[in-house]
């Protein structure tokens, strides 16, 4: 049996009735129990046994969605005992701390969203930080993901993948964002919006290439669910003529390079293109182009010769 050393802990990071665990963080003695709850994406029945219990047990509920909440537990056939409150994006600042005082005063509380975990493009991420900061236990009841069904299903490589959440709304901003994972060579998951699911798809396409493969997954797991495979500008072309429901894009990660990839070589090539008239501007894009590699990739290798 192993033994934990726990010593008292006052001062300025820690309440007097606090502990800290030995190279661990100080725990609140009689604090509640931040409980985060993995939601069905689509299925009540794929809810767990856990979820049904902890509906029923919870002190204090905190929906991104009150009503649904409340239709997800009658479809779960479960009658919350606990007080329901809203927290969701707008209120979540205010609310986060409400609940955190909730919880050291020795109330549990469990979050949930509409889908999927807490904090996963979510409200969530505020109040765990706030509560790990307080020495608040922390908990999850896994459930459901968007992120790693769409991932499965994709038939992209999935030994190693990135999630980016949503795009940036304005134009400008997502074709930035996208320049920057050009060259990321792990498959990406995103969601985006239905109505702006065609102008994300052409944006991708023109950023990391009209034919690198991709899938968007359309109301997973539901009654119309749907998977579209192919690549990014074909499937742009498809969104152009409007989609429905919760999406969630796959994309693969870029290729390796077959071209030059040392920063010396790429700044020699640039600079014999220079040599025989061409602007060094110009040269870059082309050498980038032909080695399939970001521009700023190049543009850092020219620099980085030059010094």
């Amino acid at each position: 049996m192993s033994v934990v050393a726990i010593r008292l802990s006052y001062g300025p990071s820690a309440a007097p009735n606090a502990v800290r665990r030995d190279n661990g963080p100080v725990t609140e003695i009689g604090a509640g129990t931040l409980i985060l709850a993995g939601a069905p994406i689509g299925r009540a029945d794929d809810a767990s046994g856990r979820l049904r219990a902890a509906l029923a047990e919870a002190e204090i509920i905190a929906a991104e969605d009150t009503r649904r909440l409340r239709r997800l537990a009658a479809d779960l056939g479960v009658e919350p005992r606990g007080r329901i409150v809203s927290y969701y994006d707008q209120n979540e600042r205010a609310r986060a701390a409400e609940l955190l005082d909730d919880l050291r005063a020795g109330r549990d509380v469990l979050v949930i969203t509409d889908a999927g975990l807490p904090g996963v493009s979510d409200p969530g991420y505020r109040l765990v930080t706030g509560a790990v900061a307080a020495g608040v236990p922390v908990t999850v009841l896994p459930g459901p993901s968007a992120v790693t069904t769409a991932l499965v299903v994709s038939g992209l490589p999935s030994d190693r993948f990135c999630f980016e959440g949503f795009l940036p709304r304005k134009g400008g901003e997502r074709d930035r964002r996208l320049a920057a994972l050009a060259a990321e060579p792990r498959t990406m998951v995103f969601f985006e919006a239905p109505h702006r699911l065609a102008d994300a798809l052409t944006a991708m396409a023109a950023a990391l290439g009209a034919d690198r493969p991709a899938a968007v997954c359309r109301e997973l797991t539901k009654t119309y669910e749907e998977v579209r495979r192919g690549p990014l500008d074909k499937l742009a072309g498809w969104a152009a003529g409007g989609v429905k429901g919760e999406i969630t894009i796959v994309v693969g990660g870029a290729p390796e390079p077959e071209g030059l990839s040392a920063p010396a070589d790429l700044a020699a090539a640039v600079k014999a293109r220079e040599a025989a008239g061409t602007p060094r501007k110009q040269a870059i894009v082309e050498v980038a182009k032909e080695n399939r590699l970001p521009k700023r990739v190049v543009y850092d290798a020219v620099l980085s010769a030059k010094g």
